[in-house]
């Protein structure tokens, strides 16, 4: 059976205003350039903010203080500067520390003065090494790297598919697209093109099969089981924000662990019902979405080495995690009891990340052969950081960006404004959020770099809701939202192409505008049922995860 000739006509008249967004996304500068001109517009508006005296009040709680007074009355002076000591003043009641409220004046800082510009050029390396995200992300990446790179979590994917019953496709192939965020890019190239396979040969549509899986690995992109590389990434720059307003202020990686849990849930049910009662009757309707051929695909099952790999992995995964909760629940063990505000294996996470992949990684290249010297494992490790060079090339870029901004204090200056004007305009938590998510959403489709977006956005809507009492963390969580769901129609996300190139082997005439057409009903209902799971989420009171409050509380 061949393809209807008129089974992507919609198409052309759906990719005329595709092709003007991906045009105009098209014509933006690298993410890279775009730090570098942010950061040189930071510095012009300082100097414009130092020459027309922008000046903001805020609110400042801070220790009462009281001179020490000797046994005549006097006060007692420090012999040093023969100015009087200072002391905390206690509540006769409680004998905690008294503090007093008020306000202060906030002006900018010039980096283009003498000494601003000479504090750009002198800290720009700390300004790189001090960039909350680039070591976190690198050492996760590195346990994520080996995994993916020895083939074990290929492997895993490919044996989670093999055996399952037509029934099931639809809903196994979208959580495991949710949870395959894990390895990164291998959920883009693996899942699709097998799950084609599959539905193709239950007798389904296979791009049934490709818009399931796409729509898991791009549109809950943002969800998973599991601490990924992108919860490090995301909380680094959220505490950067954050700590414009609160200098101690600490996001941790698990601060949306429980919401990412429910949404990876939500999101397959969501994506089950779409691809079964939307997305496949349309295409039995428009007959040429089924076509034969491409069958192939559909003997891409597990060698024999692929099988004593994955064996082996499991094996080591399951002892490094039954290892972690040993260490994590049994008292006196490394990981157990709390440090400070958060369970101790909160705060090595990253490190923890890192060992649970790495080990299976390595037991499955062992057994697979796929990894017979240490030489092997050092070369995966390098391919690993290699992929890594964009990321580190922005990273450089977004870390002088974010570093200026608060330097200036235009990013505090700003958030004390607009915080002022939106507690004045009294907006409900609810429609900030909705109005968050929907802007998110919106530069989605032009900006498709989660991190690139989050680094332009975070030094300014975490300060600024944390003055209207959402916590960083709820703002983090609102991100991912906007984020993930718009990622399977935005033009600019480059696996797009890799998905077409697929869909044409079922469908030669298939475009961009077939895509779109098929990925839309995910996307809208996404973003629907995702957002309203966030609102009753915080109706609720539930914390977003361990370390993972709703509210932030100006102190005093």
């Amino acid at each position: 059976m061949t393809p209807r000739d008129d089974s992507t006509e919609p198409a052309s008249g759906t990719s005329g205003w595709l092709s003007d967004i991906e045009r105009i996304g098209n014509r933006l500068p690298d993410p890279s350039t775009l730090f570098l001109l942010g950061t040189l517009l930071v510095m012009g508006l300082s100097q414009v903010a130092v020459t027309s005296g922008w000046s903001v009040e805020k609110q400042v709680v801070e220790d009462l203080r009281v001179e020490v007074r000797g046994p005549d009355g006097a006060p007692v002076l420090d012999p040093a500067t023969h100015q009087p000591f200072m002391v905390a003043a206690l509540d006769p009641a409680t004998g905690k520390p008294l503090r007093e409220r008020r306000r202060v004046a906030v002006t900018p800082v010039s980096l283009l003065d003498r000494d601003g510009f000479y504090w750009v050029i002198a800290s720009l390396v700390d300004n790189f090494k001090n960039f909350p995200p680039l070591a976190i992300v690198l050492v996760g990446m590195l346990g994520i790297g080996l995994a993916e790179r020895s083939g074990f979590l290929p492997a895993l994917l490919r044996a989670s598919l093999a055996r399952a019953p037509a029934w099931l496709l639809s809903p196994l192939v979208v959580f495991l697209g949710v949870n395959s965020s894990l390895a990164v890019d291998a959920g883009y190239v693996v899942l699709p093109p097998i799950a084609a396979a599959l539905y193709l040969a239950a007798g389904r549509s296979p791009l049934a099969g490709i818009a399931a899986a796409f729509a898991g690995v791009a549109g809950g992109f943002g969800a998973n089981l599991l601490i990924t590389g992108l919860d490090p990434m995301l909380a680094g720059l959220s505490e950067a924000g954050a700590q414009l307003v609160d200098p101690s202020y600490r996001v941790a990686a698990t601060a949306n662990w429980w919401l990412m849990i429910a949404s990876t849930f939500l999101l397959t049910a969501v994506g089950w019902f779409v691809t079964d009662a939307i997305v496949e009757p349309r295409l039995r309707r428009e007959g040429g979405a089924a076509a034969s051929g491409g069958g192939e695909e559909a003997a891409n099952v597990l060698s024999a080495e692929d099988r004593r790999g994955l064996r082996a992995g499991l094996i080591a995964l399951a002892l490094v995690l039954a290892a972690i909760l040993a260490a994590a629940l049994v008292p006196g063990a490394p990981l157990q009891g709390d440090s400070g505000t958060a369970p101790r294996w909160v705060g090595a996470i990253v490190p923890l990340l890192f060992i649970a992949l790495a080990v299976p990684g390595l037991a499955h290249g062992v057994a697979a052969r796929t990894v017979r010297t240490d030489r092997d494992v050092a070369r995966l490790f390098a391919e690993t950081m290699a992929s890594m060079a964009p990321y580190i090339v922005m990273a450089f870029f977004a870390a002088q960006f974010v570093a200026c901004f608060g330097k200036s204090r235009l990013g505090e200056i700003f958030a004390i404004a607009g915080g002022d004007w939106l507690a004045h305009a009294a907006l409900p938590r609810s429609a900030l959020l909705v109005a968050f998510i929907a802007t998110v959403a919106f530069i989605d489709l032009v900006i498709a770099s989660m991190s690139a977006k989050y680094a332009f956005l975070a030094p300014v809507f975490v300060p600024l809701f944390m003055q209207l009492g959402v916590s960083p963390e709820l703002t983090q969580a609102a991100y991912r939202i906007g984020d993930s769901c718009i990622n399977v129609v935005t033009p600019l996300n480059p696996y797009l192409v890799i998905l077409l190139v697929l869909a044409q082997r079922y469908v030669p005439r298939a475009g961009l505008g077939t895509l779109v057409a098929l990925m839309l009903p995910y996307s809208i209902a996404f973003l629907v049922t995702w957002t309203l799971l966030l609102l009753a989420w915080v109706a609720l009171g539930w914390p977003l995860g361990p370390a993972g409050p709703l509210s932030y509380v100006l102190p005093g």
